[in-house]
């Protein structure tokens, strides 16, 4: 969670010795610091026709069962018997598809129906292809039609496939653990033995971001899910195939009468080339066409107004910004209001689940404070934890009144609001809604600070008859629910998904919202804070386009280190000499991205990552020689060009002096940078003439 902001970075050159938080080197053996990528064209990076044509292809066989149903890319056990094993115990159908974008952005869906001849359980299986974008996905659905509990149904994978891919090597991604090196990209070659990956506590991109780049001597696929909760992973290699199976971790269960589960959603996307950067950009490029809700701009710029440390009233906020002229305001979209605006005893932990404005800061409501900051041209940001409720608050109250509404676990301090239950969703539904549209709330801020597992455990022993992971199946289904039901009755409504930072970044969560506020690594000053935003950026980036957090601008290097679409300002950092810059950079970050270094975040390291358009006409290498680098020179060396274009290249701090060379020659070759002492980071333009 964002953790008072303001009160951390008002302090600008002197907070690194002031307030340094002392860190423990990690060991090199924590993850791979050492992975590079090879030279790859521009028309190489481009989706072509016969990866569209073989994601169709597939799509028909497996998913719309063009060639039978011998080999199902799922599965799932109804009474002991295995859907795999027994397909004739099921009448089965697929609905004719529909016209691209009817029920996701870009996609043509199609429903498949297996309906059990000896029960009255029916699946459904939603399958969309995108096929511009060489990438299809699923979900399974189970429901009981009938009037009495179906058979158990057990070991309910997502996914339970193979495709053919030679010799294998398995990228990969740490998720968000509040540690310098979140999102550090990790590789390792696959083998019989399956490499398993899962989420640990319930929230679903804590160990893992649940993103895999299966690269192969030819040709290779990427693989998403998305399930905002426990999800588990094995990927294995044999007999020139990948195995791949997806599912919640733990489910067994039987449906009563009505009830309805489903599986993770699992996406494919096809490449054919042996530079796992091909898999990086096509799926990078479907997130941003298809997946990233339509209403994200390329770039947001927020300004703290009010942070969980804040004690003013509004009277005095409102003075306090008055202060700032337009040329402030001319670059903010939105202001931010973290936790804290409610009323609370000793800390904005201890009243969560209290939805009412604080009387004695706002007396007339939140919605005072969105049309001051409409005068300002600009909309508010409104966080709330709904999911976690803390004892004799106003959610407390009204969940004790009904059956079921609240998990509750002894000597927890924390409650957990029932989203399996539907009254209790519609509930929160019916009341947030009305709260952000009666107070002009332009983006809801979703966090998530605690570990939801044990409570679906004690739900599935104390409500539903031991069924274990229905709970969690429910409230995750729920989940969806609620956000989508938020934006269907708040017009224009964005949703910024923090949960203690980046842990919450899974595919499903993904197409609903952005991490404004990808690590919570960034609400404390450590030592290396902006070594580990630039290696930040540097590991998301291979996944997703769009991602944030605090601006740093004490410095012209500090400024440069965080440098990404998505950007928190405080009143502190705007008095910064580069407060406000490097827009058009911010924007280049939503296409094609190439590492061009190996991933470290260590101080004698260098670091350089590039973002350019899709054509690679346009766009920008960000390159930074840390304190501790002793070379005195550096050659970059750009990627994902045209080889027979010319180029106009400059460094963005000299302008005037514009190289013109060829794409071939800036991949091969490369420019040399002469580095000085200290830190420096280094932006290099270039476009197409």
């Amino acid at each position: 969670m964002f953790k008072g902001i303001m009160s951390v970075f008002l302090a600008i050159a002197s907070f690194f010795s002031s307030f340094v938080v002392q860190i423990e080197r990690i060991p090199e053996n924590k993850y791979n610091s050492n992975i590079t990528f090879e030279s790859i064209s521009a028309d190489e990076i481009a989706i072509n026709d016969k990866e569209k044509q073989d994601c169709r292809d597939w799509f028909n066989e497996n998913l719309l069962l063009s060639d039978g149903y011998d080999e199902l890319p799922y599965d799932f056990t109804v009474g002991g018997k295995a859907l795999s094993r027994n397909v004739d115990d099921w009448d089965i159908s697929v609905s004719k598809e529909s016209e691209s974008g009817a029920v996701y952005k870009g996609g043509k869906t199609s429903y498949i129906t297996l309906e059990h001849k000896s029960s009255s359980l029916v699946a459904t299986v939603e399958a969309t292809i995108y096929e511009e974008n060489a990438t299809c996905e699923w979900t399974v659905f189970i429901e009981n039609e009938g009037t009495e509990n179906s058979p158990v149904i057990s070991k309910f994978y997502a996914a339970d496939t193979a495709l053919e891919i030679k010799k294998a090597e398995l990228y990969y991604s740490k998720g968000s653990k509040d540690e310098t090196y979140d999102f550090a990209l990790m590789q390792k070659n696959l083998t019989v033995f399956p490499s398993t990956f899962t989420s640990e506590d319930g929230r679903s991109t804590d160990t893992y971001l649940p993103y895999f780049n299966v690269s192969g001597e030819d040709a290779g696929i990427v693989l998403g899910v998305g399930w905002t909760g426990l999800w588990k992973t094995d990927i294995s290699k044999t007999a020139g195939k990948v195995n791949l199976k997806v599912k919640q971790e733990k489910f067994k269960a039987y449906l009563l009468p009505g009830e309805e589960i489903r599986s993770p959603l699992v996406s494919l996307s096809f490449y054919n080339n042996e530079n796992p950067l091909k898999g990086f950009n096509t799926f990078r490029t479907w997130i941003s066409n298809c997946v990233f809700p339509e209403n994200i701009p390329e770039t947001m710029t927020m300004l703290e107004f009010s942070g969980p440390m804040h004690t003013q009233t509004a009277e005095e906020l409102f003075a306090a910004a008055d202060g700032y002229g337009e040329e402030v305001y001319g670059k903010i979209d939105y202001f931010w209001m973290d936790a804290g605006w409610y009323k609370y005893t000793e800390g904005w932990h201890d009243s969560v689940g209290s939805w009412v404005a604080n009387p004695d800061r706002f007396p007339n409501g939140i919605v005072e404070v969105s049309d001051f900051a409409s005068t300002k041209g600009c909309g508010l940001v409104l966080w709330f934890e709904p999911e976690r409720v803390r004892r004799d608050t106003l959610f407390h109250i009204k969940g004790r009144e009904n059956d079921r509404w609240l998990i509750e676990i002894e000597d927890n301090d924390s409650i957990m609001w029932n989203l399996a239950n539907d009254e209790a969703t519609d509930y929160l539904i019916d009341y947030i809604s009305n709260f952000l549209k009666d107070n002009g709330i332009s983006i809801y801020r979703q966090d998530f600070n605690f570990s939801p597992d044990i409570f679906w455990k004690q739900a599935d022993k104390e409500y539903y008859d031991g069924r274990t992971g229905i709970t969690e199946n429910h409230y995750v289904s729920n989940l969806y629910r609620y956000l989508d039901s938020l934006c269907d009755n708040v017009d224009g409504l964005i949703i910024d998904s923090c949960a203690s930072g980046g842990r919450r970044l899974d595919l499903e969560m993904t197409r609903r919202s952005v991490p404004v506020w990808r690590s919570d690594y960034n609400c404390n000053p450590h030592e290396d804070i902006l070594e580990a935003t630039q290696f930040q950026t540097f590991g998301l980036s291979f996944w997703l386009p769009l991602s944030g957090t605090v601006t740093y601008s004490e410095s012209e290097y500090a400024a440069r280190s965080s440098i990404m679409p998505l950007t928190l300002e405080t009143f502190g950092t705007i008095h910064g000499e580069h407060y406000g810059e490097y827009i058009d950079q911010r924007s280049m970050m939503n296409e094609c991205y190439y590492p061009l270094s190996s991933g470290s975040y260590y101080s004698d390291r260098m670091l350089a990552m590039q973002y350019s358009d899709y054509a690679a006409q346009n766009g920008m290498a960000l390159i930074y020689k840390r304190a501790d680098v002793s070379d005195s020179e550096y050659t970059v060396r750009l990627n994902g060009l045209d080889p027979e274009a010319v180029y106009k290249v400059y460094d963005y701090d000299s302008p005037e002096k514009v190289l013109e060379l060829s794409g071939e020659n800036l991949m091969s070759d490369g420019i040399r940078l002469t580095l000085p002492e200290g830190e420096k980071a280094f932006i290099i333009m270039f476009s197409s003439k």
